[in-house]
C-alpha cells in the first residue's frame, strides 16, 4: 500500500497522522524510502520505511461506512473475556498494535466491562485511555466531525449496551 503526501493515515497505537514528506536515505549500498509522518495528537514526527509500512500496520483512515460497524459493535457486540490479565493484556496489546478500528473498539469495550467489575491494573488503565483516544480521533476524522461530537457519538453507542464512556486519564 502506498500513500501520498498530505494523506491522513493511522499509525497503530499512536493515532492519526499526515504524510508530510516522502524521502530517501542511503544505508550502505541500500537506498530506502521513508514516509515522514506527523502525528496529530502530539505533533511527533515519525519516519516509517516503505518496506516496513505494512509490518507496523500503517493504514488509511477508516471509512465512514466502517465506523457504523464499530458503533454497532459498541452498541450490542459481544466480547470474549480472558480471565488471566497477562494473557488479556497480550491479546489487547496485539490488537492495538496491528488491528484496525474495530479491534481497538474491542479492546475499549472489553476494558470498560472489566473496569465495571474490578479495578484495572495501571497498564490496562493506560491502554483503555489510549483506545479511547484512538477511537475518538479516528471516528472524528472518518465522519468529518469534531472530537466533541465524536465523544458524544461513542457515548451514545456505549449507552445502548449499558456502558459509560470513560473519562480521559
Amino acid at each position: 500500500m502506498t500513500f501520498q503526501i498530505g494523506e491522513r493515515v493511522v499509525y497503530p497505537n499512536h493515532g492519526v497522522g499526515v504524510i508530510e514528506n516522502i524521502s530517501s536515505r542511503n544505508f550502505g549500498a541500500q537506498l530506502e524510502r521513508f514516509y515522514l509522518l506527523r502525528l496529530a495528537t502530539n505533533h511527533l514526527t515519525v519516519m516509517v520505511p516503505f518496506s516496513h509500512a505494512s509490518c507496523v500496520g500503517l493504514r488509511k483512515v477508516t471509512k465512514a461506512t466502517e465506523t457504523a460497524r464499530v458503533l454497532a459493535f459498541l452498541s450490542n457486540g459481544s466480547i470474549h473475556l480472558t480471565a488471566d490479565w497477562k494473557d488479556r493484556f497480550k491479546e489487547n496489546s496485539d490488537k492495538m498494535r496491528v488491528g484496525g478500528l474495530l479491534a481497538v473498539a474491542e479492546v475499549f469495550k472489553t476494558l470498560i466491562i472489566i473496569q465495571r467489575e474490578k479495578p484495572l491494573s495501571f497498564r490496562e488503565k493506560k491502554m483503555l485511555d489510549k483506545a479511547r483516544s484512538l477511537l475518538i480521533s479516528e471516528v472524528s476524522i472518518a465522519k468529518g466531525i469534531n472530537e466533541g461530537s465524536s465523544i458524544e457519538t461513542l457515548s451514545k453507542a456505549l449507552l445502548k449496551s449499558g456502558l459509560p464512556m470513560p473519562e480521559a486519564m
